[in-house]
């Protein structure tokens, strides 16, 4: 069987099935805009979100265009078996060569990545991030994940080599405790790239720490990130596990909203955390994991599968980039469909609670604001909504909150 010739029509497949949503995406900017949220952009700002929406569009395709053609080049020609050659024999250094190639391969993109941030972003005055910045983020980023992928690159020739056909569950099960351990550093690799510093004592620091009290939580901090340094975008969440949380707000976000939509915000994340969403979130995070593990069980079983790539014996680095832009890629949008479904059910819930936390018109404020803040798409095609987005989109929240709102 020629597995190279599959593995470059599944990518083909995926990249073309990408190709079509980012079509569709781009389209939707003719779509009416429902009525109940007609407000968000007035007439200007909406003309400059058209503007926006098609630069972003086009960029969007043409980055990915040339990785499709970046790794298919590197698969067709065997350039990963031919710079794993530059490397000792070992199957530790064997799979970091591959896994380093594909980060470096990964360069391709940061001229794109570069305009993105430094002109489109620029442009449309949502940047704050100087060329300095710029790169050592990339920097940062490129020594984050090619360490990441190295640690599952050893897990996997590690496990496999020990126990063999067990590979299935320990891998699952490894593979879990490192995503756990990553979300449990994720306040210190925040902490590489921002600064964080107190919420200053007043009136939204005392209504936080009683709205999540109330509830239950404790309040392990409530600290402020420099989100600003880089972008005029909102946001906020919540850190840390179990009912000790610490809160953090970007200073763009304090900075923008009332008291109240800020506790909106909070009273909608606290209610994720009534409905143990995140619990429930792990559990799909844990079905995924199991199938990733199938699949490298499949692929690492035979030498037979790599030969066509250059390779004389199993690659546990190629096979990770198999497993996951060529295998797990063909079966991602069933499996997106059906996490999608489930998180946007879970952020209806999330609002309800708010409602019943009093905040019902201050959620729908704060969502507006983050919208315009944010330069939110107001109409997306109902398909590219049940395909890629895990909220539901802001007209059909405010309608759901207004629905759940107590009659006068």
């Amino acid at each position: 069987m020629n597995w190279k010739l599959i593995a470059v029509l599944i990518l083909t497949g995926v990249y073309l099935y990408r190709l079509l949503l980012d079509i569709i995406h781009w389209r939707s900017a003719d779509n009416p805009i429902p009525e109940n949220v007609r407000d968000v952009y007035d007439e200007e700002t909406y003309a400059k979100w058209r503007a926006y929406h098609a630069e972003k569009s086009r960029l969007g395709i043409l980055t990915a265009t040339v990785s499709f053609a970046a790794e298919t080049a590197l698969i067709v020609f065997d350039l990963y078996a031919a710079f794993a050659g530059l490397f000792p024999a070992g199957a530790f250094w064997q799979m970091f060569a591959v896994l380093l190639l594909s980060a470096a391969a990964s360069l391709i993109q940061l001229p794109l990545s570069y305009y993105d941030t430094m002109v489109i972003e620029e442009k449309y005055g949502f940047n704050r991030t100087d060329a300095r910045t710029f790169w050592l983020d990339q920097g940062k980023e490129f020594f984050i994940g090619l360490v990441l992928m190295t640690a599952v690159g050893a897990l996997l020739l590690g496990v496999h080599r020990a126990v063999g056909d067990w590979l299935i569950l320990v891998f699952a099960v490894l593979l879990s405790l490192l995503a756990l351990g990553i979300a449990f550093l994720f306040p210190i690799f925040s902490r590489i790239f921002n600064r964080f510093t107190p919420l200053e004592d007043g009136e939204l620091k005392d209504k936080l720490t009683a709205l999540l009290e109330k509830n239950g939580y404790r309040v392990r901090a409530i600290q402020v990130m420099d989100a600003s340094r880089r972008s005029t975008k909102s946001n906020a969440y919540f850190t840390g596990f179990g009912k000790m949380k610490t809160i953090v707000l970007y200073d763009t976000l304090v900075n923008a909203m009332t008291p109240d939509e800020i506790c909106a915000v909070f009273a909608h994340e606290m209610g994720h955390g009534l409905h143990r969403d995140t619990l429930k979130n792990q559990i799909l995070t844990f079905v995924q994991t199991a199938i990733l593990a199938v699949l490298a069980w499949l692929t690492v079983r035979s030498a037979e599968l790599f030969i066509p790539f250059g390779f004389t014996e199993v690659n546990y680095g190629f096979a990770i980039l198999l497993i996951v832009s060529v295998e797990f890629a063909l079966i991602s949008p069933l499996f997106g469909l059906l996490v999608n479904a489930v998180t946007r059910r879970a952020e209806y819930r999330a609002d309800a609670q708010a409602v019943r936390e009093g905040y019902g018109e201050a959620l729908i404020d704060a969502l507006k604001k983050l919208a315009r803040e944010n330069f939110a798409e107001l109409a997306p095609a109902p398909l590219l909504v049940a395909l890629e987005y895990s909220h539901p989109t802001l007209s059909r929240r405010i309608d759901a909150i207004r629905a759940a709102q107590p009659r006068a």
